[in-house]
């Protein structure tokens, strides 16, 4: 992890997204590996950024999109990306578990070491926003990651304001 006086830079890359699964993962890769030579140690990743932001409507079909955890594509893939740049990647994702569906992110070390899940906890609900038809409240809690670069939580959308104050306590 990194000491006093250590300078960690963080970089947020963002693109429009496709329908493709691939393509967008692809675009992610690119996007990354462009941060990392600009010098970020952690690099963000758009929330859901495998497709398109599906909840503006309530549609069976969009269900499909949800991936285990575990034996996960996308994460793996960004495992192995993050060990070969030697950088930290939260990987933001559609899970499914069980009956249950989240907006989920999974923590990625330089290492290429999945850290741990963390699955959204206040789900919005209203126009534009038909997430609580597609996600469960989240179960894990509000965690810090101890990761090689810096002590990191993840916070999502209205939850952000009470974040600073959460992980701080977190990191004590």
């Amino acid at each position: 992890m990194a000491g006093a006086g250590r300078k960690v830079a963080v970089a947020a890359v963002q693109f429009a997204c496709t329908d493709t699964v691939a393509d967008n993962v692809a675009a992610a890769e690119r996007l990354i590996r462009e941060a990392h030579k600009k010098g970020a140690n952690i690099i963000l990743i758009q929330e859901l950024f495998e497709g398109h932001y599906f909840c503006q409507a309530q549609r069976m079909d969009f269900f499909g999109r949800a991936k285990p955890y575990k034996e996960n594509p996308t994460i793996m893939r960004m495992q192995k990306l993050a060990k070969e740049l030697d950088v930290v990647i939260p990987v933001s994702f559609f899970e499914e578990a069980g009956n249950a569906h989240y907006n989920s992110v999974a923590i990625i070390d330089a290492d290429g070491t999945d850290l741990g899940l963390y699955r959204k906890s206040h789900i919005p609900d209203g126009p534009g926003y038909q997430e609580k038809f597609y996600f469960n409240p989240g179960d894990t809690g509000f965690k810090a990651f101890k990761t090689k670069y810096a002590t990191i939580g993840v916070g999502k959308l209205i939850l952000f304001a009470p974040i600073p104050f959460i992980y701080v306590i977190l990191s004590q």
